[in-house]
């Protein structure tokens, strides 16, 4: 089953109401809405016996989105990432002059990085083509959006919202585009996927959501899994200032597809604290599981977002991991806002201590298209573990129009 992105517009050129509504046909070119981002960002690397990397890199995306007409709409995106000097880091291999660098993992690129077509009919809306996916919290299906070159889809999306407070999506993954860009040998990723994702919303505790994602990837085997899981997501006012939030997750999954292995294991996070006008505290607790020496999987997931922002645990470990965090943001004056995160990382089989992580982040926003963040993660490993110590550093700015 295949969806190749030509297909776009060979749907398009044969419509039959293409001629029917000339006039429509051309407004929606016209009332269509052209979107420009230019993020400009410094990242820099110092890695345990590697040498630092420096990343000073620009991506400029340029997008058209047409306006709906007779239940169609279309967008393309194209989109360039370059750097001023590739080489001062290690463009995930690509790159031999930066051997012995850290890795950044924003090549330079150029590449088409959207282009689909919709159709909507009363409360149901199907995608063809390559488009952005995101679920729940992108823990499991995300688009990597920190990256300079995001995770997109070459997919088929069916969401269904007939229902007043929930949402079914059913999606037909043909291949993934990953953040290493199209010449890196794992950045596409040869796909017979399917995701089933359904949340309901009229619970009095919440947002539940349920999902199954069979992932089968030709060229990246033992990266296929089936996963089953739920997750419960809500909040609860404890007086006229504060609230109490709560968010819970349990999964299970095993090998499927063209795996070459066999395992068995679960996941399970848990995070619940307090906000109030300018503040809030969490305590969280994410386990994946290992079974047969193979750690939970998410090869799609938003990794960046999760288990601390140095990026230590992109793969789960093959013990497992226990991600324990406290984590903290507050609104600053002049309009300044500041996330802090705290981990203590160990192995879930074992329990051996890996290291912990302080992350913080500030963000200023100036007007409705200019955003700054400052950035910092510092990994430091145990005695026990042999993991790098890792400290990162980011300054970004991002302009939307």
């Amino acid at each position: 089953m295949k969806f190749p992105i030509q297909l776009l517009v060979l749907i398009f050129a044969a419509s039959p109401i293409l001629k029917a509504e000339p006039d429509l046909f051309t407004s929606a070119f016209i009332n269509g809405k052209i979107t420009l981002n230019a993020r400009l960002r410094y990242e820099t690397v110092e890695q345990t016996q590697l040498n630092t990397a420096e990343a000073f890199t620009l991506r400029t995306r340029v997008g058209f989105t047409t306006a709906t007409w007779l239940g169609l709409k279309a967008q393309i995106e194209a989109e360039n990432i370059t750097a001023a000097d590739g080489d001062r880091y290690s463009q995930s291999g690509l790159n031999p002059a930066a051997k012995g660098r850290a890795v950044v993992a924003d090549p330079e690129a150029s590449e088409i990085n959207q282009l689909w077509l919709a159709y909507s009919v009363q409360k149901t809306t199907a995608t063809i083509g390559r488009q952005r996916i995101n679920l729940d919290n992108a823990r499991f299906i995300g688009d990597v959006g920190w990256r300079q070159n995001m995770q997109t889809y070459d997919a088929l999306v069916v969401q269904n919202k007939s229902f007043t407070t929930a949402t079914l999506t059913y999606a037909y993954l043909d291949q993934i585009n990953r953040v290493f860009g199209p010449t890196h040998p794992q950045g596409k990723w040869r796909s017979d996927s399917h995701v089933l994702h359904a949340n309901y919303g009229g619970l009095s505790l919440g947002t539940l959501a349920a999902y199954v994602y069979l992932l089968d990837f030709k060229n990246a085997a033992a990266n296929s899994c089936a996963t089953e899981g739920v997750s419960l997501t809500g909040s609860k006012p404890l007086s006229s200032e504060f609230n109490f939030t709560y968010r819970a997750e349990l999964a299970t999954q095993s090998a499927t597809g063209y795996s070459p292995l066999y395992y068995k294991t679960t996941y399970a996070a848990l995070d619940a604290g307090l906000t109030w006008k300018s503040a809030a505290i969490s305590l969280g607790y994410e386990q994946l599981g290992s079974d047969h020496n193979i750690g939970f999987k998410t090869p799609l997931a938003t990794l960046h977002a999760f288990n601390g922002w140095a990026d230590l645990f992109l793969n789960t470990p093959a013990a497992g991991l226990r991600d324990t965090y406290i984590k903290a943001t507050y609104h600053f004056p002049a309009k300044l806002d500041g996330t802090f995160f705290w981990h203590r990382f160990t192995t879930d089989a074992t329990t051996t201590r890996l290291g912990d992580e302080s992350d913080a982040q500030l963000i200023r926003k100036f007007g409705k298209s200019l955003t700054a963040i400052l950035k910092f993660a510092d990994f430091r490993s145990s005695r026990a573990a042999s993991y790098a110590n890792v400290q990162k550093l980011w300054a970004q700015l991002d302009y939307e129009y």
